[in-house]
């Protein structure tokens, strides 16, 4: 078996995505009717493309939008938009005018599991186990056998009864999501994330995968992996990428814990994973409480944004946090609300308050675009201490570029060991003392080397 590194498309090795979560985004309705009358909402997003350029993102990473019961992951049609968005022409008009402004996107798939009024759920509950989709489901029929009104039991998604579980090993399911994600691609999106891909078997990905790129070879295909092998999962499913979760979760929990170690360790696995593949890294998303309110000190804000956009990966900005938007996620029914917002009719609408965290974020990714070869570099750890870090990372292609990260979350000025460190790039306050970086209390640098 081969072990080279999956490298994915060219086109996004210099990929920043703005990832919005499209019902929360236009104020839909949190209960949506599949055939209900059509409402014109995505021409909303159109009008915030030009904000996502303004950050320096050049990619769109687009939540659920095709037809579905309540919050888009239940769906029940994955070839018609979801009428409290719009209609086909709606979403045609979006991926054109993304392409117009050079603005790549990637829609979202859920082929885990439907919604039970999925219709081909629906052809199973209306006629039994003759129904041309019964293989399409890992059920399970009464030893009375089947009569109208007579439901089967059947495989869900996590405990969720309404979200139907796909067998996986029916050459049907393979044709139908190949199908739909061929369908999409041939209308102007860009590639997939494939929504609970750590639920699916790799095969499966495998099959879609290939099918997918012999009619598409430049599409992106993002899988949604919280634990597990990533390289693996990457590898065995032909998938571009994989999400990072791991260095996720030690960016927000060093940070607040005041223990960088953590942090280390997170990037030591980066670099291993990074040897195979460059995973997609954010530091929120629709899933997870936001990174403002995540941290105890909001200086520490712009520590969780240069690892993000100063490290290997392909980056995403969870539409909000570029604001410093605060939500909590809560496990409870609608407890996903508080970090799926609305947002305003235009951007200038924005308030004030949240244009320094703006300008951080696109002081940083202008960084990042000056240093394009970051997408595939390994981070390594120079130096770390419980509330110190500093992290080197090399341009992969022996270019002779280098770049060091350093963190202090020391309540006074700290003076930090910064070999090779030539001149500061970016981060208040901070200074070259010789071979030593001076940063201020809670300070960071960015520094050529």
């Amino acid at each position: 078996m081969s072990t080279a590194r999956v490298e994915g498309p060219a086109w996004v090795r210099d990929a920043v995505f703005w990832h919005v979560y499209p019902l929360g985004f236009v104020g839909a309705e949190k209960e949506g009717d599949p055939q209900g009358p059509v409402v014109h909402r995505l021409p909303h997003l159109v009008g915030w493309l030009d904000h996502l350029l303004a950050l320096g993102a050049n990619g769109l990473l687009l939540g659920p939008v095709f037809a579905s019961q309540t919050h888009g992951y239940d769906t029940v049609d994955h070839r018609r938009v979801d009428p409290r968005l719009g209609d086909d022409a709606d979403l045609d008009a979006l991926l054109s005018a993304a392409r117009e402004k050079g603005v790549r996107v990637l829609l979202d798939g859920v082929f885990n599991h439907v919604g039970r009024d999925h219709w081909a759920f629906r052809q199973v509950l209306e006629q039994g186990p003759s129904a041309s989709t019964a293989s399409w489901f890992r059920l399970r029929w009464p030893e009375g056998g089947w009569r109208p009104g007579v439901e089967p039991d059947y495989d869900d998604f996590e405990g969720h009864h309404h979200l139907v579980a796909l067998d996986h090993s029916s050459p049907a399911v393979v044709d139908h999501v190949a199908e739909v994600m061929s369908h999409w691609l041939d209308r102007g999106a860009d590639g997939w994330r494939l929504d609970a891909a750590y639920a699916v078997p790799t095969a499966f990905w495998a099959q879609v995968a290939d099918r997918v790129r012999e009619r598409h070879p430049d599409a992106y295909l993002l899988g949604e992996v919280i634990h597990g092998d990533y390289a693996g999962v990457v590898r065995e499913g032909h998938l571009d990428a994989v999400t990072q979760y791991e260095l996720w979760k030690a960016v927000w929990s060093s940070l607040v814990e005041g223990n960088l170690w953590e942090l280390s360790h997170a990037l030591g696995r980066h670099a291993e994973f990074l040897e195979a593949f460059t995973p997609q890294t954010f530091v929120g998303n629709h899933d997870v409480t936001r990174i403002a309110s995540r941290l105890d000190d909001d200086r520490h804000l712009a520590h969780a944004l240069v690892v993000l956009l100063g490290v290997g990966g392909t980056p995403s900005v969870y539409y909000g946090d570029e604001h410093a938007y605060r939500g909590v996620k809560e496990d409870r029914e609608g407890g996903d609300d508080d970090v799926r917002p609305s947002f305003p009719a235009a951007p200038e609408e924005l308030s004030p308050v949240g244009l320094p965290v703006f300008h951080r974020h696109q002081e940083l990714v202008a960084l990042r675009r000056r240093h394009r070869w970051l997408h595939a570099a390994r981070p390594s750890v120079v130096s770390v201490e419980n509330r110190r870090l500093v992290v080197a990372s090399e341009d992969p292609s022996g270019g002779g570029e280098r770049l060091l990260l350093a963190l202090s979350l020391e309540d006074e000025e700290v003076a930090l060991e910064a070999p090779g460190a030539r001149e500061v790039l970016a981060g208040d306050g901070a200074r070259l003392d010789g071979d030593r970086v001076v940063l201020p209390p809670h300070g960071w640098a960015v520094l050529a080397g």
